[in-house]
């Protein structure tokens, strides 16, 4: 029977192939790296990384890539969870996956016990900024990387 509706799958050498073809627009690819520099983070990062394939009945849509309690600042002082990439394949956007990934990696992190959900983005009118704003994140005034930082509250209401 197939599954309809998207839903996230553990990176798996079934499915590798299908991550490994997730591609986002060619305007958008100076923005966020390719799923396979995603993977091989992964793999240098085990129990940090979370990669996942995103799937909507048999078709893959996109990938997304948590991190789980990294060391913000490599110095042992703050550890911070929430979404490292999102690549939403070139003709699927605009259809929901990018939020349906957004809400499954807060509920994974909520299901942790994470109190925040940290966020970075491309900044410029080409990036995802409205996007992540459009789902409750604030920008904390930090950089990483030369992208912005925004967080947000996890706290059940």
């Amino acid at each position: 029977m197939t599954t309809t509706g998207p839903r996230l799958e553990e990176i798996t050498a079934k499915n590798l192939d299908a991550a490994l073809g997730i591609r986002v627009r060619p305007d958008q690819e100076h923005a966020v790296s390719p799923v396979v520099k995603s993977l091989a983070e992964a793999y240098a990062h085990p129990g940090v990384a979370w990669p996942r394939l995103i799937v909507d009945g048999d078709r893959p849509v996109g990938f997304l890539m948590a991190f789980l309690d990294i060391d913000w600042y490599e110095d042992g002082s703050v550890l911070r969870s929430g979404l490292w990439r999102l690549n939403i394949a070139a003709g699927e956007q605009g259809r929901g996956y990018g939020r349906f990934a957004v809400e499954s990696v807060a509920e994974e992190l909520r299901r942790r016990g994470t109190e925040q959900f940290y966020v970075t983005w491309h900044p410029g009118p080409d990036g995802p900024e409205d996007f992540y704003l459009g789902l409750g994140f604030q920008t904390n005034g930090e950089t990483s990387g030369g992208q912005t930082v925004g967080v947000l509250e996890l706290a059940q209401v």
